[in-house]
């Protein structure tokens, strides 16, 4: 056999050595991640659950979820060890802010303004939203077009009376 018919199975073999390769040092990164874990750390569990370590023996993990909720989670099921920043932000709500107070823009303009500005405006557009109501249609007597702009309406009504068939109703006989 030629060098030349071998090349394709050495670089197949290759190929398979370096992906087994990063694989396991995947699970070995996943392993000490998991051998790392102490007593009040916040974790994700590969099913998506939120919760503090309570206690870590060598195959289990005691996890606390929340007030009485006590769980017995597999070491392996432990998909992530989270910092306390980012388990509060995520299951607490709360930001850990670097950046000053001082910089923090309000959610609507309502601050913005003086409050006694705010009253009298709000004031007058209640006042002027009661002096009357809009009317859309048009004014004075019914014309033409208006007659004519009622008979749809009329036909409506009556074929609304009518009762309407389904799908499952039939007239034709069986």
């Amino acid at each position: 056999m030629s060098p030349l018919t071998l090349l394709p199975f050495i670089v197949l073999i290759g190929a398979m050595f370096l992906m087994t390769r990063s694989a396991k040092k995947k699970q070995q990164q996943a392993a000490d991640m998991r051998n790392q874990m102490q007593p009040g750390s916040g974790i994700r569990t590969i099913g998506g659950m939120y919760a503090t370590v309570k206690e870590v023996s060598d195959d289990t993990v005691l996890l606390d979820a929340g007030p009485g909720v006590e769980l017995l989670f597999a070491k392996n099921a432990i998909g992530a060890v989270l910092t306390d920043d980012e388990y509060n932000r995520i299951v607490h709500g709360i930001e850990h802010d670097l950046k000053s107070d001082s910089d923090v823009v309000p959610d609507d303009a309502s601050s913005l303004t003086d409050p006694a500005d705010a009253d009298e405006s709000a004031d007058e557009a209640a006042a002027a939203s009661d002096d009357k109501s809009v009317d859309l249609g048009k004014k004075g007597a019914p014309d033409e077009d208006a007659v004519q702009a009622d008979e749809p309406e009329a036909q409506q009504a009556e074929a609304d009376e009518e009762p309407k068939k389904t799908d499952g109703d039939s007239d034709a006989k069986k």
